[in-house]
């Protein structure tokens, strides 16, 4: 139910169930941490593999296949490499996109004033995620930059655990780059990924509300209202893989011995444009859909079970 604010004035931080304060914010980024660090940790096989057949692709020639190549050169502790950057990085990433995301777009809407935010909703959501994403990639880039490395050094070339393979990466900042060399590319991959799993959720959820649970979204209990969630969660996920998988490839590909010294420019035109938007693009489709609906529905249980409502469809 809508709010006015205490000026009696419209305030797009009173339109929800709750009021939208300081402690708003501060449990929407602790549910973003929790949406985002556990699911981005538990799919590390997924991502070890894909980041190898990104970067090693006549060796890793697929998913399957390249889970194999792992456990059989490494064991399966070779699956759950970059394990603790994955989980720290994502975490705080997850922290600075949701609450931000919140926080932004409240502001962003209060900007446009009623009549605007309403009829531009949609460019609201875009510009509301792409400012939340600026952010939270400067808090994830040093730990993705040491994860891609941990992940796609030859075993036993590389420090596995965290502190070592951090400690390493600082000291060998002038051929790695660290701890901020992959921030434009991570740009680049991550704001377009979030614009689209942002703008496309919150679509997908006011289509399930407009035409197919089409009473008042409070009077649908909170399974229903959580499995509308994760439905266009995934739909939005696979939407994401889709727009940022060529940035991706280039950011599995900057860690790369081979490519040392070398611009993006440079790596983009020797790998070609066809294998930076296919290679490992299926195994990303599916762990991006899977991902993104399970960060939602872990996002909006929080928030639900912190009595703050489920996000969209309002």
């Amino acid at each position: 139910m809508a709010h006015l604010a205490p000026a009696g004035k419209w305030d797009a931080r009173y339109l929800g169930p709750v009021p939208h304060d300081t402690s708003y914010y501060a449990k929407c980024m602790l549910g973003g941490a929790l949406a985002c660090g556990f699911t981005h940790a538990g799919i590390t096989p997924l991502d070890v593999t894909k980041c190898n057949m990104q970067v090693n692709p006549a060796k890793f020639k697929g998913l399957v296949p390249g889970l194999k190549t792992l456990v059989a050169e490494e064991g399966s502790k070779g699956l759950w490499k970059g394990f603790g950057p994955t989980f720290v990085g994502y975490s705080l990433q997850g922290m600075f996109k949701y609450g931000l995301y919140e926080f932004f777009k409240d502001q962003y809407m209060n900007l446009a004033g009623e009549e605007a935010s309403t009829k531009y909703k949609g460019a609201i959501w875009l510009a509301g995620s792409a400012s939340a994403e600026f952010f939270a990639d400067i808090a994830l880039c040093p730990l993705e930059m040491t994860k891609v490395k941990i992940q796609t050094s030859p075993a036993g070339t590389f420090p596995v655990p965290m502190f070592a393979a951090l400690s390493e990466m600082s000291k060998l900042k002038a051929e790695t780059r660290y701890p901020f060399g992959s921030l434009v590319p991570l740009w680049s991959r991550q704001i377009p990924y979030t614009m689209a799993k942002f703008f496309f959720f919150e679509y997908i959820v006011g289509l399930f509300y407009t035409h197919v649970f089409t009473a008042p979204k409070d009077s649908y209990g909170k399974g229903t209202q959580l499995g509308v969630t994760f439905a266009s969660g995934y739909l939005a996920g696979v939407v994401c893989a889709l727009v940022s998988h060529p940035a991706d490839s280039l950011v599995s590909l900057m860690g790369k011995p081979a490519n040392r010294g070398k611009g993006l420019g440079q790596i983009a035109s020797e790998t070609g444009l066809v294998a930076l938007a296919t290679k490992g693009l299926g195994t990303r489709v599916l762990m991006i859909g899977t991902l993104t609906g399970f960060q939602w529905w872990i996002y909006d249980t929080f928030k639900t079970t912190m009595g703050m409502g489920t996000t969209g469809g309002k």
